[in-house]
């Protein structure tokens, strides 16, 4: 099957090759010419434009969009809109919101254009491993495009669905990652409080290794902890600052919306905030109370 792929950073870099490796025919696209150059090197037709990635794809069309969430995915329809054809579909790959994905659904198919989104999970390991797919938008493109989620899926009748309408894909993908900065959150205490019992002197890797077999907490998620702390196991020379892409805060905002309780996402994330504190005055604040309500005492900065 043909498909074009707009956006080749790494993840976008790695979906191609593992269609190529299937027997797909992809025409890439990236602002990049560096980046379309590595995807020709693997097979890949390589374009200098939107407008000649179309028209190297034979109808109906078939454009994967992996490019940045927000105002990058926008300005990419609008270009794409006018450059293609009733019955063309346009796949959002990456993490956006799934109320924009509603919103671009509705004004792509005002075009007579189909939007399908794809909540894809699976990061660098997915060129190897595969891709977890959560799809959303009508029956039809999406069982059109079938081949193509079976390649990129770890096995044609595993890991990939279609779950419902547009922005289901997004939503799903929204919540999977909410779960994530839990699942993380627990590891990563678990793993502290291991490390501060000074008096038996773990092996961390050693522990993560015997919980990787049989365990109820075996995960991939404790697989990469265990491949990270064999690398370095102070973790030394890492700075304890965690970025987060947005989906976790767009889950703890849908969870207050719906009024469902979700404690355990919603700390995950202001933790994920506070790492970022370097020059905490609430800490600071803290401090002082404590000093003027018990003479408690405070320490000073030298």
């Amino acid at each position: 099957m043909e498909l074009g792929m707009i956006g080749l950073g790494r993840m976008g870099a790695n979906m191609t090759e593992r269609l190529l490796q299937a027997g797909h025919t992809v025409i890439s696209f990236d602002r990049n010419p560096e980046a379309v150059k590595r995807t020709v090197d693997h097979g890949a037709k390589g374009s200098g434009s939107l407008g000649q990635l179309v028209e190297k794809l034979s109808a109906p069309r078939a454009v994967w969009l992996m490019v940045p969430a927000g105002d990058p995915v926008d300005q990419t329809i609008q270009e794409l809109m006018p450059l293609l054809a009733p019955g063309d579909v346009i796949v959002d790959g990456g993490n956006s919101n799934y109320k924009d994905t509603m919103r671009r659904a509705a004004l792509v198919r005002e075009k007579g254009l189909h939007f399908v989104d794809a909540g894809t999970s699976g990061g660098i390991w997915g060129l190897a491993e595969g891709y977890s797919l959560m799809i959303g938008g009508d029956k039809e493109p999406v069982e059109r495009l079938r081949p193509i989620f079976e390649a990129l899926a770890p096995a044609p009748d595993k890991g990939w669905g279609y779950v419902g309408p547009s922005g289901a894909g997004h939503f799903v993908k929204m919540i999977h990652n909410g779960i994530e900065y839990g699942l993380m959150q627990a590891y990563a205490e678990g793993f502290a409080l291991l490390k501060s019992k000074d008096q038996f002197q773990l092996d961390l890797h050693q522990v993560a290794e015997i919980w990787r077999c049989g365990s109820v907490v075996r995960s991939w998620l404790l697989d990469l902890i265990a491949d990270a702390l064999g690398k370095n196991p102070s973790l030394s020379g890492i700075q304890p600052y965690v970025a987060d892409s947005g989906e976790g805060r767009w889950t703890v905002a849908e969870a207050i919306d719906r009024d469902v309780p979700a404690p355990v996402i919603t700390l995950s994330l202001l933790e994920r905030l506070r790492s970022r504190d370097k020059e905490s005055f609430s800490d600071k604040l803290l401090a002082v109370m404590r000093d003027e309500f018990g003479g408690h005492g405070v320490k000073r900065e030298e």
